[in-house]
């Protein structure tokens, strides 16, 4: 962040603190004490196995300026100087606070060209946000978000990590709630942005579909006036949000239909798509390293979002084709030992998981396919529904082994067996890895895909270390 005194730090998220040391510059947040190496600032988290007051003490001692903590008792009782103790009513939105002001002083004093890029949808965010991080990267520094660091903790973390030289600060927004991206957007109003696809994803949390398109369009009406709008022209209720845009509105399209599109979609044996990029701009040819047809349209988004800011169209079709997986977990596909890993395990809904499935009936072709499933978290009273209906997807895709991994996939497993696929019913990944290290055998191709707190995810890494 901007460097700032303690005593404008303590300002900016309302906090309260002595004034002794209050001309002390810090620049850097941390939330873990382990990333302390001096003069940072931090924020006590009360986590769900430890209160990061009692901490205070202690990251004081590895060199931290301040600490800034909802629980001033405890931060003192860890033996924290109660002069270096800046103490909010709540520290995650204390967090927020200071993201938002750094990125007011940003637009001030930062880079004279700084530019707010965002995205959000129910699928493909984080891969689309690895990509503009790549095709954007040479309007100079960048900041992006490891991994999926897209919620009210995350994203503010990220912002402030943006410094003076800062030329583009790339953001994921997700939400589970409508209200959560308003909330983001008042941190973070971007200059441009898109919205990818409206699913069936956290549909128990929102209450409908409908819900879930409200919430991501709070991305549309958060941009700030006049910014550049993207949206998917082939999910009407994504393309009906243009009404809402106070800027330029950009569409993408697989089907043909948009004004960035893709034409002659070809796959190769790895799963791979290679297309001509049309746009407004000119044509250029595309060869994406990314495993999934549905990758298409991720690019696209990206393509868009980069073309309306200024990226030349040379410069984004060349990109778009240098760039692997930079995420853990999104459709990484390993060949190791004679067995083809497709690791898509960081999260799920139902569309994510056709997607999946389909992959893995192409990759998989010739070999035996076995898909390790765990359960579609925040379904709602849809998701006995939405588990029974992948049993026939799962057929169609040639998968002759399940292992179901939860109780909350009980009606994909019946499913499934009822559509002839020999089904393993496991209540947890230490199981799921037990049947598998019975099961597999060179040649086999395996799936593996759940929301992240089925703990799939748990069960590929063991599975990459033990084949690789």
């Amino acid at each position: 962040m901007i460097p700032v005194t303690l005593g404008e730090l303590a300002a900016s998220c309302k906090g309260r603190m002595a004034t002794a040391d209050s001309e002390i510059t810090v620049d850097t947040l941390v939330t873990d004490t382990r990333a302390i190496t001096g003069g940072e600032v931090f924020a006590a988290i009360q986590g769900e196995r430890i209160n990061g007051a009692t901490l205070a003490g202690q990251a004081l001692a590895a060199g931290a300026a301040a600490v800034i903590t909802s629980n001033q008792e405890v931060a003192l009782a860890s033996g924290a100087d109660p002069q270096r103790v800046i103490e909010v009513d709540d520290v995650p939105t204390a967090i927020g606070m200071l993201a938002r002001a750094n990125l007011q002083r940003l637009r001030r004093e930062g880079h004279p060209d700084l530019k707010v890029v965002a995205v959000t949808g129910s699928v493909g965010k984080t891969t689309t946000k690895d990509l503009l991080a790549a095709t954007l990267a040479d309007r100079g520094p960048i900041i992006a978000p490891p991994g999926s660091f897209n919620n009210e903790l995350g994203l503010p973390l990220t912002v402030l990590r943006a410094d003076a030289s800062t030329a583009t600060l790339v953001l994921e927004m997700g939400a589970d709630h409508i209200g959560n991206i308003d909330y983001l957007t008042s941190i973070a109003p971007p200059d441009a942005a898109a919205v990818l696809v409206v699913a069936r994803a956290h549909l128990g949390e929102f209450g409908g579909i409908e819900n879930v398109a409200r919430a991501k369009a709070e991305l549309v009406t958060g941009t700030r006036p006049g910014g550049n709008i993207v949206l998917n022209a082939d999910d009407e209720r994504v393309a009906a949000m243009a009404t809402l845009a106070d800027g330029p509105v950009t569409t993408f399209s697989v089907t043909g239909r948009g004004d960035v599109t893709a034409s002659d979609i070809r796959m190769d044996a790895a799963g791979r798509a290679s297309f001509t990029l049309v746009t407004p701009w000119g044509s250029a040819p595309v060869s994406l390293r990314l495993v999934g047809e549905h990758q298409v349209a991720n690019a696209l988004a990206a393509a868009a979002l980069s073309l309306v800011i200024g990226v030349p169209l040379v410069q984004v079709a060349r990109v778009l084709s240098g760039v692997g997986a930079a995420s853990p977990h999104r459709m990484d596909v390993l060949e190791t030992n004679g067995l083809l890993l497709i690791d898509d395990s960081y999260n799920a809904n139902p569309d994510s998981m056709r997607a999946g499935l389909t992959g893995l009936a192409r990759l998989g072709e010739g070999r035996r396919k076995i898909a390790v499933l765990g359960t579609m978290l925040e379904l709602g009273e849809s998701s006995a529904a939405e588990h029974e209906a992948l049993g026939a997807v799962a057929r169609e895709c040639g998968v002759e082994i399940l292992v179901c991994v939860g109780n909350g996939t009980k009606a994909l497993s019946s499913a499934a067996t009822r559509e002839g696929i020999t089904v393993y019913d496991v209540e947890d990944t230490d199981a799921a890895l037990a049947v598998l290290r019975s099961l597999l055998s060179e040649g086999d191709a395996v799936l593996l895909k759940g929301s992240h707190g089925s703990g799939v995810w748990k069960v590929a890494d063991v599975l990459r270390e033990e084949h690789s």
